[in-house]
């Protein structure tokens, strides 16, 4: 049980680390300096997110790693990120539908991890709810007002839940992992979140005047370390400065 942990902790983590950084690149490019602001607490508050998680697998691993080694340390196929988090920004309409379908993901999985018998998962996700909370309003008010703006922003929207919905079956795509944890109370079945995510989707998109693709075709990978070409791009970023100079600080 002790791998499972590990890899769903690392699971969690690599998910809000990825996406979080992904958010990053909007610093000083945001479309208003309110927006701007607003989408790097986001964020900030997913990178928060992966720290906890990552300081806890690392813990669970017992291997000397810490959450910066698991950051920074790791190749591509070592990630266990959902393949959503990891595309690209392109414009601001796919910014926030990507961040929609992850925080009405999140919402109601971490109010269900909240109860989790692993306490520091329960702990973790706690916390994260009050986050997490913010983030799902933000992205849900910015979805209505795009959606249901001109027929550009329309437009635009339309074409990022085009582009983006075939990852979001990945989000409830269970494992071996998640079998294993459920049997002992610790990870959330995935089949209860969905109808819930589903529902929260379709009721924003109603009032966004946006459609709800027709495709049942799913790209997956993400969880068993199989991603986009966009992730080694993140991660040469991302950790440039730890590989090149690894005994910095600061």
């Amino acid at each position: 049980m002790k791998s499972a942990l590990f890899d769903y902790t690392l699971r969690l983590g690599d998910s809000s680390l990825i996406i979080g950084h992904r958010l990053s690149e909007w610093c000083g490019h945001g479309p208003v300096l309110e927006q701007d602001i607003a989408l790097i607490n986001i964020a900030l508050d997913l990178v928060g997110q992966a720290k906890s998680f990552l300081e806890y697998a690392g813990k669970v691993e017992a291997k000397g790693r810490d959450e910066d080694a698991l950051a920074y340390h790791r190749i591509d196929r070592d990630f266990r990120n959902i393949l959503l988090a990891e595309q690209p920004n392109e414009d601001f309409a796919f910014t926030i539908i990507r961040q929609f379908l992850f925080d009405a993901f999140q919402y109601p999985f971490y109010q269900r991890l909240a109860k989790s018998k692993d306490p520091q998962l329960a702990a973790i996700a706690q916390k994260s709810l009050k986050e997490v909370t913010y983030h799902l309003r933000f992205s849900s008010e910015w979805t209505i007002r795009l959606g249901d703006g001109t027929p550009e922003s329309h437009e635009k929207m339309q074409t990022a839940i085009n582009e983006l919905w075939a990852f979001t079956g990945e989000l409830f795509e269970m494992t071996e992992t998640d079998e294993i944890l459920i049997e002992h109370g610790i990870a959330i079945d995935l089949n209860e979140i969905k109808p819930i995510w589903e529902q929260k989707v379709k009721a924003i998109f109603k009032e966004a005047t946006l459609e709800i693709p027709t495709t049942n075709w799913m790209q997956s990978g993400g969880k068993k370390g199989i991603h986009t070409e966009y992730l080694g791009f993140i991660l040469a970023e991302m950790q440039y400065l730890p590989r090149a100079f690894p005994d910095a600080k600061w």
